[in-house]
C-alpha cells in the first residue's frame, strides 16, 4: 500500500509517517498533499490557545474524551474519530518538539478513534509551526472528524491560531487578574468561546466578570455570534460537556462565516507558500560567495537594499523563464 492510500484509508502507521514528512519540510511531503488535497476540507477543526500554565493540555484532554462521548458528535452511528495535534516549543538542538510524546494526553493517547501527535513549533509566532496546516490536511484526509489544534501560548502570536480553526477556544486562568485588561486587542478577538479554567480557585468568579466587562464594550451585529465565557475544572471535568455543547452551538450558528474563514485560510495559506517560494528562489540565485560581497557593499553604503532586491527579482525573472 502506497503512502498516500494508506492515509486515505486512515492507516494510523501511514499518517504517521506522512505528518512527519510534512513537519521535516521533505519534497516527498509536497506531492503527497497534492494527491490528498482534493480528499480534505471535511473535518472540524478546533484551535485551543492561551497563555501557558493555563491547563490547555489537560482540557483537550478532558474535551476530546467529551466529544467522542457526545451522542450529538456521532458519525453514522459511531464515536467521531478524534485528533489531536499539540504544538510543543522547539528543541534548540534538534528543532524537536520538546514535550515529545505529550504525556499529560495519557487518557485519549492509546484510544482506537484517537489520534495524539506532537509538533515543534521551530521558533514561529503563537508556537504554530508552518507544517502544522498540512498535517491538519494529513488528517482530515484520512477521514478525520474533529481535528483539536493546541497551541504553545506565548502572546499576541496566538492570532495565528485562528488560520487552521474553525472554532478557536481561548483557555484563561483565574490567577492572572488583571492581566485581562492587558490582553492585546488581537488576542481577544479571535476567540470564539473563552474559557476560564481552573475555575475552582479563588477569584473565578470575578475573573469571569472581567472578560464579560471586556465584550461588553465590543459590538456584535445582529445575528452575529457573541462568544460566552464558560468556567471549567478540566482536571475533573467540570463544566467541559457544557464546553462541547457551546462548540456544536458555535458550529451550527456560524456555518456561513464558516465558509468566509476557511476561504480566508486558504488564501492566507497560499500567501504563505508563495513567500516561501519566492524567497528560495531568491536565495538560491545569490551564491554565498556574491551574497558575502553584497552585503559588504550594503553595509558601505555603496548600495541600496532596494536596488538589490530589484536586481534579484529581475535574474529570478530570467531564470524561471528559462526553464
Amino acid at each position: 500500500m502506497s503512502l498516500i492510500h494508506g492515509v486515505l484509508a486512515g492507516d494510523r502507521r501511514a499518517v504517521a509517517r506522512s505528518i512527519s514528512l510534512v513537519e521535516d519540510r521533505d519534497p516527498v511531503a509536497v506531492d503527497l498533499v497534492r494527491s490528498i488535497f482534493g480528499c480534505t476540507g471535511r473535518a472540524f477543526v478546533i484551535g485551543v490557545t492561551g497563555p501557558p500554565g493555563a491547563g490547555k493540555s489537560t482540557l483537550v484532554d478532558r474535551l476530546v474524551s467529551a466529544i467522542r462521548a457526545d451522542p450529538e458528535a456521532a458519525v453514522a452511528g459511531r464515536p467521531p474519530r478524534v485528533a489531536i495535534v499539540a504544538v510543543d516549543p522547539s528543541s534548540p538542538f534538534s528543532g524537536g518538539a520538546l514535550l515529545g510524546d505529550r504525556l499529560r494526553l495519557r487518557s485519549n493517547g492509546a484510544i482506537p478513534g484517537v489520534f495524539v501527535r506532537s509538533m515543534a513549533s521551530r521558533g514561529q509566532l503563537g508556537g504554530l509551526a508552518r507544517a502544522t496546516a498540512d498535517a491538519v490536511l494529513v488528517l482530515d484526509a484520512a477521514g478525520t472528524d474533529v481535528i483539536v489544534v493546541e497551541t504553545v501560548g506565548v502572546g499576541q502570536g496566538e492570532v495565528d491560531i485562528v488560520r487552521a480553526a474553525d472554532a478557536t477556544l481561548l483557555a484563561l486562568v483565574p490567577e492572572a487578574g488583571d492581566e485581562v485588561q492587558a490582553l492585546k486587542a488581537g488576542v481577544m478577538e479571535i476567540a470564539d468561546l473563552f474559557v476560564v479554567n481552573k475555575a475552582d480557585r479563588d477569584g473565578a468568579d470575578l475573573f469571569a466578570a472581567a472578560v464579560e466587562g471586556r465584550l461588553a464594550v465590543q459590538s456584535f451585529p445582529a445575528g452575529a455570534w457573541r462568544p460566552p465565557v464558560l468556567k471549567t475544572v478540566a482536571t475533573t471535568g467540570e463544566g467541559v460537556a457544557e464546553l462541547v455543547r457551546e462548540i456544536w452551538r458555535f458550529r451550527a450558528q456560524a456555518a456561513p462565516a464558516g465558509i468566509a474563514r476557511r476561504r480566508a485560510r486558504s488564501e492566507q495559506a497560499l500567501r504563505e507558500l508563495m513567500t516561501e517560494r519566492l524567497l528560495q528562489e531568491l536565495q538560491a540565485a545569490l551564491p554565498a560567495d556574491e551574497r558575502a560581497a553584497l552585503l559588504e557593499r550594503l553595509a558601505a553604503r555603496d548600495v541600496d537594499p532596494y536596488t538589490v532586491v530589484d536586481d534579484l527579482m529581475l535574474r529570478v525573472a530570467r531564470q524561471l523563464q528559462s526553464r
